[in-house]
């Protein structure tokens, strides 16, 4: 084919997936099928496109191909339904991407032992992906990251190929705003935010969100799209340490924090509230800040307040811990030998997510003190934990007395607080989940 052939035939292949994506005759995937990625195709293949997940663990692959859902907000009889259809499928297997028209990457996007970003999971898709490249395919990266990530390291692994963005093929970054157990928020009506590489795969990423969701918000490049996630993130982080290093301070001055915050509350103007906690959980928030104060430092920017907040953050566990020596001293007991009961260790209510639980610390701290932990959660049948499949505990009355603390970790909605306060020793509420009751029982964060 000529060069003047290859110029004209450009605009052809974009027409061409524009097309099939108006029509919903596209076939898509998507990489990674965990918390963001199994909802988004779940709501792709619901506007009846041919939707195929691609992830390494072959017991979610199994699970989806028997309609099952591995996901809470997820229900197994959608599931069901697509998987009989057709409309939703799964494999292990990248080379299905040389079929498809678009492929969304939704990997995990940890932190490396040394709080510096690891993208290892997004390099390895956009490898994959590079390797299945076609003319035009629609890549759309949307696993949490600092910015620049698309365009300096996935556009780099795409053009090897000899492919020119916005020409041969279109790249844009869209950053996941899942929040798992929200019944109010979900994928579809969350508004998506698009940025797309040049002004036509903006163009292109949009019209395949819009199929589906029903607020999409184009941006005017993928550092932009990438830096609203970091935004909205260590904008949580920084005012929860705000309300965490105020807690402290108000344990301090003997002052009820929980009433300050309510009281604030009541301004109809310039204040929202925040409130303290044990620490940060969760994949988004007590990751998120810190990819935003590595690419700083990178820049030869310090980024204090960012850092300040992750620093209080962190020490929440520990004081919770403190809290809870405090009050087995009252009572003439140490910390080692006691048995503590960790009562959530979802990182936050009524979900069954444990990622970066802030229980999973306050765990570990304990048990190196020489406490003897359990657990209970509703949510959370087993645990791992220091090397044991641990079980929860049943709340009743008799297995309450046998703890000389419990803690009130997660203040999921089913756990019958009233019963805990009157059948434990000793509880230490990080959740105000007692509000309103005086127990000289109560430690309250």
């Amino acid at each position: 084919m000529s060069a003047r052939t290859r110029r004209s035939a450009r605009p052809l292949a974009a027409e061409r997936l524009s097309r099939r994506i108006e029509s919903r005759s596209a076939h898509l995937a998507v990489i990674g099928l965990g918390y963001v990625g199994l909802p988004l195709a779940v709501e792709f293949a619901q506007a009846g496109f041919r939707v195929t997940g691609i992830d390494l663990d072959e017991r979610r692959v199994a699970m989806l191909a028997a309609g099952q859902s591995y996901i809470q907000d997820v229900a197994t009889s959608d599931v069901k339904v697509l998987a009989r259809s057709g409309r939703l499928s799964a494999t292990t297997d990248f080379s299905v991407l040389k079929k498809v028209d678009a492929v969304n990457v939704c990997v995990p996007t940890p932190l490396s032992k040394h709080r510096d970003p690891d993208v290892s999971h997004v390099v390895a898709a956009a490898e994959q992906v590079a390797l299945h490249l076609h003319p035009g395919m629609l890549v759309v990266l949307e696993s949490t990251t600092y910015p620049g990530t698309t365009d300096e390291l996935i556009l780099p692994l795409l053009e090897k190929t000899g492919m020119k963005v916005g020409r041969d093929f279109f790249l844009a970054f869209s950053p996941e705003r899942v929040d798992p157990g929200n019944a109010k928020f979900n994928t579809r009506n969350i508004p998506k935010v698009v940025g797309g590489v040049t002004p036509r795969c903006t163009e292109m990423a949009v019209r395949l969100y819009r199929q589906r969701l029903e607020t999409v918000v184009p941006v005017s490049s993928p550092q932009v799209a990438e830096m609203v996630k970091l935004l909205e993130n260590t904008f949580r982080s920084v005012n929860i340490g705000l309300v965490n290093e105020l807690a402290l301070m108000c344990a301090r001055l003997k002052i009820d924090v929980w009433e300050v915050i309510r009281a604030a509350a009541t301004k109809p103007f310039g204040f929202m509230p925040f409130y303290p906690g044990p620490g940060l959980g969760g994949h988004c928030i007590p990751i998120d800040p810190f990819y935003l104060s590595w690419k700083a430092r990178a820049s030869g920017f310090e980024a204090r307040f960012i850092e300040l907040a992750g620093s209080v953050n962190a020490q929440m566990p520990e004081h919770v811990v403190n809290l809870v020596a405090e009050g087995l001293n009252r009572r003439g007991k140490p910390v080692r030998g006691s048995r503590v009961l960790v009562l959530g260790v979802a990182y936050k209510a009524n979900i069954d997510d444990t990622r970066e639980s802030p229980s999973l610390d306050i765990m570990e701290t304990l048990r190196e003190r020489g406490a003897r932990i359990e657990y209970s959660d509703p949510f959370v049948p087993t645990l791992q934990f220091a090397g044991k499949r641990l079980a929860s505990v049943k709340l009743d009355a008799r297995n309450l007395r046998r703890f000389d603390c419990v803690i009130i970790a997660t203040a999921h909605r089913n756990i019958p607080f009233a019963g805990v306060l009157r059948h434990s020793k000793l509880v230490v509420d990080t959740r105000n989940a007692l509000q309103g009751r005086r127990s000289s029982k109560i430690i309250r964060l």
